[in-house]
């Protein structure tokens, strides 16, 4: 006799499914039948031991020393962009026009702050606590007794030769957190862990190693009944409910461009740059200083002013080519100590020349982002682990042992000729796999040795595709994520930069999907995790502990959703 299924069962397995995405500034977290994640800013600060040595991670990327050359290649692509904006057109068919610089200067210099009587406030290391967590990080005092760490930079685990640079701690410090999150934000008991199942958001490029201690830290430190891990391109269409798509992922630290068809990330097109939003922040604020910043004492290495500069930047930052001329904003400065201040003060083009930095990636140069080779799949997969008995560097060498040892046999025996031994199709060769990801490389480099923009990334992610009627398709759904690119009218840019570069053929087919389902583009990813958690097609991906200690990288290898 069979028995109806009880309609809330899904979401009551929902409730005990945890959905995780590690970013590089933030961390977002929560139940699959969460409407959104809780979003923490992704830091930890232990308080240092007596005469021990200090490490403060910042929350913008550091400037580079600004030489004359630097400042020149800068001015010149400033130059260029704004050149660039003066020749397009408003939605009315008018030429734009642009305020001189030198006017909105001479208006920021005029302007005093307005301080606000009885507003101070305090640290928050005053309350004596050993290990501070999330966003309290923030208020501590920089001169205080407290090493600072993110433990995803780049969207990389933050290693380092400093101290708590080291794997070990990079992973005890994200258990920490997480821990601290799912006990104080999602009320979840440590002892209630194991009725409790998890999935982990990864990098689309991905370090199998790291993988590893991910898995490890989920099944065996934090204790979680099972878990599965999915690429955040893939989960990023399962969010925005398409079949395929070419996702561009442009988060605070990192941007990262796949193709996406039917749940699988192919591969060859995976592309990931070291520049995001955070990149952009520092952009803005040497510009706005070109214009005389009015909030002078500003030091973009504090955190607290880090984090005015990036609210400045998303407050500020856009590509509406219908804003001309100067707008005058305001914004307050409090920091614990100080009294508040309001300022107030104009900027011009300022607001659309720094978003823009993403294509025009000389720009990046304020940060080094730009000399940063990028990576390519490969780039990761040729990282061997030892326990891994399919990687290539095993196969290779098990290849070549297993040809030399046939061949060894075949001359005792008398049979051998001068002929190849017929097993040599066994041997995997990882030194062409090591010219083609330089080359892959070099496709997203100038000759210069800089990064290509990003609407140039697109076309060359898009073009490594295996067949045109792939190509076609990719082109007619470029899908935009995460919280780095937030810029009204950015998605119209990349069209018309695309529209003029795309091979002809392509053209009429192009499409950009920017905010799908009125989603937050920040949680396109959280939320496909989401969805792809309670498909009943998942129930063979869960890998639970057992299964984890017993088999290690192989069962993870055998069950993954993504190609190893």
């Amino acid at each position: 006799m069979s028995t109806a299924k009880d309609p809330a069962e899904p979401q009551n397995q929902a409730q005990n499914i945890i959905v995780i995405h590690p970013g590089s500034y933030y961390l977002r977290i929560g139940r699959a039948s969460d409407v959104n994640p809780v979003k923490i800013v992704h830091a930890i600060a232990r308080r240092r031991k007596p005469g021990g040595e200090t490490h403060r991670d910042g929350v913008l990327p550091s400037i580079v020393e600004k030489t004359k050359e630097l400042l020149q290649e800068l001015e010149d692509c400033r130059l260029q962009i704004t050149h660039t904006l003066q020749s397009c057109v408003q939605s009315n068919g008018q030429r734009r026009y642009a305020t001189p610089p030198q006017q909105i200067a001479a208006f920021n210099r005029r302007s005093q702050p307005e301080v606000v009587p009885d507003s101070q406030t305090d640290w928050t290391d005053k309350d004596g606590r050993d290990v501070v967590i999330g966003e309290d990080v923030l208020s501590l005092n920089p001169k205080g007794e407290y090493n600072v760490h993110f433990p995803i930079r780049r969207g990389e685990l933050n290693l380092h030769a400093g101290v708590g640079g080291s794997l070990f701690a990079v992973m005890s410090d994200l258990q920490t957190i997480w821990e601290h999150v799912l006990r104080t934000r999602l009320d979840i008991n440590p002892s209630d862990m194991k009725q409790y199942r998890a999935v982990l958001v990864i990098p689309d490029i991905y370090n199998r190693a790291h993988l590893r201690e991910y898995v490890t830290l989920l099944l065996n430190q934090i204790g979680f009944g099972c878990c599965f891990l999915v690429q955040d391109h893939v989960a990023a269409t399962f969010g925005a409910g398409l079949g395929y798509a070419c996702v561009v992922d442009v988060g605070d630290e990192k941007t990262s461009v796949s193709c996406v068809e039917d749940g699988i990330s192919h591969p060859n097109t995976r592309v990931r740059f070291d520049y995001g939003g955070a990149d952009v922040t520092q952009v803005l604020y040497w510009l706005l200083q070109k214009c005389a910043f009015p909030y002078r004492e500003c030091n973009e290495k504090s955190p607290l002013d880090g984090v005015l500069l990036r609210r400045l930047k998303e407050d500020f930052g856009h590509v509406n080519l219908d804003v001309c001329g100067s707008v005058e904003k305001s914004f307050t400065v409090q920091h614990p100590g100080m009294q508040k201040r309001n300022y107030t003060l104009q900027v011009g083009d300022e607001a659309m020349v720094a978003p823009l930095s993403i294509f025009y990636t000389e720009l990046l140069a304020i940060t080094g982002a730009n000399r940063t080779a990028p990576k390519t799949q490969k780039w990761c997969s040729s990282q061997p682990h030892p326990e891994d008995c399919f990687d290539a560097e095993y196969l290779r060498e098990t290849g070549r042992r297993n040809k030399d040892n046939l061949e060894q046999s075949a001359i005792d025996s008398g049979t051998l000729a001068n002929a190849d031994a017929p097993d040599e199709d066994l041997v995997v060769d990882g030194l062409e796999q090591e010219r083609e990801a330089k080359a892959n490389d070099r496709d997203y480099l100038l000759p210069s040795g800089q990064l290509v923009g990003l609407d140039q990334a697109v076309i060359q992610s898009i073009e490594r595709c295996s067949s045109d009627e792939l190509k076609r398709k990719m082109y007619s759904c470029i899908l935009i994520v995460g919280g780095g690119m937030k810029f009204a009218g950015i998605g119209s840019w990349m069209q018309s930069q695309l529209a003029r570069k795309i091979p002809a053929v392509y053209r009429s087919e192009q499409n950009i999907v920017s905010s799908p389902k009125d989603m937050d583009p920040e949680i396109t990813s959280w939320k496909g995790a989401a969805v792809m958690s309670c498909l009943e097609s998942v129930v063979e991906l869960w890998l639970t502990e057992p299964e984890w200690t017993r088999y290690g990288l192989r069962i993870l290898r055998e069950k993954a959703v993504f190609m190893w």
